[in-house]
């Protein structure tokens, strides 16, 4: 199967599983069985102001969820029937190297929910622990065959954290690294583990500031004849307005195909309906509107980069755009 996935794709991703538990249930593993039902009717309300912004114009053929099979099974299998983009978590959570949370029997799991995309959160630095990475490249070279295997598409989100040298040459400014050098560390991220035989079809990265630091993304990710490779947009958990410049950034540059944004879209949304303070309904709207946000946004930006481009193209040629 040729690798690449260059349609629209508007990810809403609620696969968080440990930090999520501890943060908004305050809860520790293992969880009784009544705790399991109630973190999975969370995710249910998240499921649902999805499809509420599919009733109110999301594209329905872009629009799509990315979940855990632990707390959002019959919600994959819902959303399989229906014919949405489905992206499902490989990897366990709450692990700092990327493990498969079903190890060796992780094929049978991912046959068994039938996804779009089988999903990998990896963390990597390209100057970090050697063997760590070597170990990591390993399993995600496995996954990304028994993908290429199965016909299915892979993704790959790519975390690049700080090494504790990195920081102390910035003087432990995160904000810098960010700016300064993970957008290099990214590049040089992508292309190790293309080298290394890790093939996604898309890869979910940080964002950038900097519209030259998207095209340099785009350029690694599509190197060597990956043409159709598609790059897509985290929000990390950020604010409105910064998620907001991290889509309107990429969306002008092709090769960034859409984006995957989870906590900003959701957690005031679920805190509130946690706390009483929202209804079921409005916690709903609240989500449905926060992912129309990101939809407009970014095609918005798409769009002005479109006729910007279609511009130059006519000054170049000799005639007015």
């Amino acid at each position: 199967m040729t690798v690449g996935y260059d349609k629209a794709l508007y990810l809403l991703p609620f696969d968080h599983r440990h930090s999520y538990v501890k943060s908004l249930f305050n809860l520790d593993p293992p969880l009784s069985v009544p705790q399991v039902a109630s973190v999975s009717d969370s995710k249910h309300l998240i499921y649902e102001g999805f499809n509420a912004a599919i009733e109110k114009g999301l594209p329905r053929e872009a629009g799509g969820i990315l979940v855990d099979e632990e707390f959002g099974a019959d919600i994959l299998r819902d959303a399989r029937r229906r014919g949405f983009v489905t992206a499902l978590a490989t990897e366990r959570s709450g692990s700092e190297e990327f493990e498969f949370e079903y190890g060796a029997d992780f094929a049978r799991h991912i046959a068994s929910f039938d996804p779009t995309f089988a999903k990998a959160l990896v963390r990597y630095n390209v100057q970090g622990d050697a063997d760590l990475n070597l170990r990591q490249v390993g399993r995600l070279k496995q996954l990304s065959e028994h993908c290429q295997r199965s016909r299915r598409r892979f993704m790959f989100e790519l975390l690049v954290p700080a090494t504790e040298a990195q920081l102390q040459r910035l003087d432990g400014d995160q904000d810098t690294f960010d700016r300064d050098l993970r957008p290099t560390l990214m590049q040089e991220a992508i292309c190790t583990l293309q080298n290394a035989g890790v093939e996604p079809d898309v890869w979910k990265v940080e964002g950038l500031a900097q519209r030259d630091d998207c095209q340099r993304i785009v350029a690694a990710a599509r190197c060597d004849g990956r043409d159709t490779v598609g790059c897509i947009v985290l929000g990390r958990g950020a604010d409105a307005a910064q998620v907001r410049h991290w889509l309107a950034t990429a969306a002008g540059v092709p090769g960034f195909i859409g984006f995957a944004v989870g906590r900003t879209t959701f957690w005031e949304a679920v805190v509130g309906w946690q706390a009483q303070s929202k209804t079921r309904a409005e916690a709903v709207e609240h989500i449905a509107t926060r992912l129309l946000d990101w939809v407009g946004t970014f095609e918005t930006a798409r769009l002005a980069g479109a006729v910007d481009a279609a511009g130059a193209v006519n000054i170049l040629a000799g005639s007015t755009p």
